[in-house]
């Protein structure tokens, strides 16, 4: 079977273990509340249970909780957890944090479904979606959520600076949901994009924002190399701030969701 793409492998993805990129991750934006109606919709049988994998902070297990009657939120970062115990919602009872890779960790199924928010591409698929295909109940679908800055003015002017900086320069455009149907590993059911939320952030922490990603990580790049590309990218977003050095921006929730297989012998729809 064709390997996953280098510039998605484990070295890149240990980044999330690294203490910047975890403090970081609180200046990601927030899910739309839409996102997470739809997935409860999405729910099937009497379990109502939810496996979160790649949780990170649990900004999908946190949001999600109040849907349902358990998720488990599994991530591989201790550091991760940690933070996400202590952000609003880390407490709820239904949340049960569990450190671990999601290739190999215990789970308690079956789930009603299984979503993983930003995290799929950088785990081993030929071991976890035929162990999703395994964990959950008849019917049940793996939802594989995503959230984004729409068409904001300044995109193509950080491009340059971005592929100057990052850490990863392997990196390539992609598309997950081809990478697993090709292999045989998911088939997609159907698609979901939320409406535009409005969404303002000071350009200091939109600049950190930058940093919860595998190819910034201030300990990768080092002091130096990060300070410039901070520098830079201030630079060219103080235009689009207003007097306040806020920028504006509008945010989409969006999910992709179908069902995880075992493998290339049901590239054709054969049976599971």
């Amino acid at each position: 079977m064709e390997p996953k793409p280098v510039f998605l492998g484990p070295h890149v993805a240990s980044a999330f273990q690294d203490s910047s990129v975890i403090e970081a991750y609180l200046r990601r934006p927030p899910y739309p509340e839409a996102l997470f109606q739809k997935l409860a919709e999405l729910m099937t049988g009497p379990a109502r249970a939810v496996l979160d994998v790649g949780t990170g902070t649990g900004d999908v297990a946190r949001r999600l909780a109040p849907y349902v009657e358990r998720v488990d939120a599994v991530d591989w970062s201790a550091g991760m957890i940690a933070l996400g115990k202590q952000l609003p919602g880390g407490d709820d009872p239904r949340i049960r944090w569990i450190q671990g890779r999601s290739e190999d960790v215990a789970l308690d199924p079956p789930y009603s479904l299984v979503t993983a928010g930003e995290s799929l591409h950088w785990m081993d698929w030929n071991t976890v979606l035929p162990r999703f295909h395994a964990a959950l109940a008849s019917g049940g679908f793996l939802a594989i959520v995503n959230r984004e800055e729409r068409e904001p003015p300044w995109r193509e002017t950080l491009k340059p600076v971005y592929r100057a900086y990052s850490t990863n320069q392997d990196w390539r455009p992609y598309n997950m949901i081809h990478e697993l149907e090709s292999r045989g590993l998911f088939k997609k059911a159907g698609t979901w994009r939320s409406e535009l939320v409005a969404f303002a952030q000071p350009v200091e922490e939109y600049i950190e924002f930058h940093h919860s990603m595998s190819g910034f990580s201030r300990e990768r790049m080092g002091a130096t190399a990060a300070q410039a590309f901070d520098d830079e990218i201030r630079a060219l977003l103080l235009p689009y701030a207003d007097d306040n050095g806020i920028l504006h921006m509008q945010i989409v929730g969006g999910v992709e969701w179908g069902t995880p297989l075992t493998g290339a012998t049901n590239i054709n729809g054969a049976a599971e």
